[in-house]
């Protein structure tokens, strides 16, 4: 659950010269120079990645899996997990449509394909390693439940390309997305130069048929992935195949990042018809709702993505414009900073609290105390990934020596 909650902090300068539409709706004036600082961050974009790392650590804590449960009370845990069941749904369409809105906007145009990898790959991998570790160390050590080649595939982030859901999520559980993105970074060069040939009027159709193609995930899935044997937990008609495929698998979630990049694309070119962050807002939060009383996957991979990239959109142009935004607030931009250390490390902070507290189960109260235990011992350690590793490695290694001379 990918920054952009994986992408770096755009570059300063603005964003790749566009010829402006000849006609449609108005383009937003250009910036200042005061304001191209705020641009080239879009701090509400930032700011909203911190309530959906928050909604991924509920919907981890809710795991009714004896790695992770806290409260004894049954009924509690099912509430508490039907509540939060498809998080998923929201989070990850959202984290990798504003990847590939952020890279877009972001983008320059003058660095080589290995230029712009290097900037990439130094961002996202030190930080795993780190998390990757972790895990490996606090929990999968003890009781060595990976095999040899999932700590391999998970260790250089193959391991959602294999169709079998224990090795997705071996070691770092989080740690799938993480291959997922890398997929999407290694596209990158080859997929913007296709994209930014397309006419700035023809932009919609295109949005449009990349919305067509995400609702086909889940037919193709049903209709040509074998079932298999296991089932994802509480959800018996749906197999953990049909899982893998829709959800996890890189190239069927391609079009929700390529889905990002067109929406950027509109935005810069002024064919972005704004409804504002309030209306899809609430636009997400009713199709949360829907998402919990539809069919697994259909919530998982359909329902939320329309609403988060309208959101997505509607921050951009906040900034854009110098619009209010509550997002934009510092503590909020904040926790979007160390949005992506905290989801490296929150899960392993789940799993090993657990370890330490053995096989107890607890009131609601002390299960309710212990979990606010954990997101600020998770918060600390993110906030220790981001100064020491993610943000120092990432100045000192994205360019080569000879371009810091």
């Amino acid at each position: 659950m990918t920054t952009e909650h994986f992408a770096e902090e755009a570059a300063p300068g603005p964003p790749v010269a566009v010829a402006p539409p000849a006609a449609g709706p108005k383009r937003p004036a250009a910036p200042s120079a005061a304001d191209k600082s705020q641009l080239a961050r879009l701090p509400t974009l930032t700011g909203l990645r911190a309530p959906v790392a928050v909604a991924v650590f509920l919907f981890h804590s809710a795991l009714m899996f004896p790695a992770l449960r806290l409260f004894a009370d049954d009924s509690l845990e099912h509430r508490f997990y039907r509540a939060v069941e498809q998080v998923g749904g929201l989070t990850m369409p959202f984290w990798f449509i504003l990847s590939g809105f952020i890279l877009v906007y972001s983008y320059r145009g003058t660095q080589s394909a290995g230029a712009w990898w290097r900037r990439r790959y130094v961002k996202i991998v030190p930080p795993y390693i780190v998390g990757w570790i972790l895990a490996r160390v606090l929990v999968e050590g003890v009781d060595g439940a990976t095999t040899p080649l999932q700590d391999v595939l998970s260790f250089f982030m193959l391991q959602s390309w294999s169709p079998d859901v224990p090795t997705n999520f071996a070691v770092n559980n989080v740690g799938w997305s993480l291959s997922t993105e890398a997929f999407f970074y290694l596209a990158f060069p080859a997929l913007f130069p296709l994209l930014r040939r397309i006419p700035a009027h023809r932009l919609k159709y295109w949005i449009g048929g990349v919305l067509a193609a995400i609702c086909v995930v889940p037919l193709l899935t049903y209709a040509l992935i074998p079932v298999g044997t296991a089932v994802v937990p509480n959800e018996p008609s749906d197999s953990a195949n049909y899982f893998w495929f829709a959800y996890i698998f890189p190239p069927a979630r391609l079009l929700d990042f390529v889905l990002g990049m067109l929406v950027a694309r509109a935005v810069l070119l002024g064919r972005w018809r704004n409804i504002g962050m309030v209306w899809a807002g609430v636009l997400l939060a009713v199709s949360y709702v829907v998402a919990l009383n539809l069919p697994l996957i259909w919530g998982l991979r359909v329902a939320c993505v329309i609403p988060a990239a309208l959101l997505i959109a509607a921050g951009a142009l906040a900034d854009r414009e110098g619009r209010y935004s509550v997002f934009r607030n510092r503590a909020l931009v904040w926790l979007g900073d160390v949005s992506f250390a905290f989801y490296l490390v929150h899960y392993t902070v789940l799993e090993y609290t657990r370890k330490l507290l053995g096989h107890r189960l607890f009131a609601t109260p002390t299960g309710i105390a212990l979990m606010v235990g954990e997101f600020l011992v998770s918060l600390l350690l993110a906030w220790a990934l981001y100064a020491l590793v993610e943000r120092p490695v990432t100045r000192r290694f994205s360019r080569p020596r000879r371009a810091h001379a």
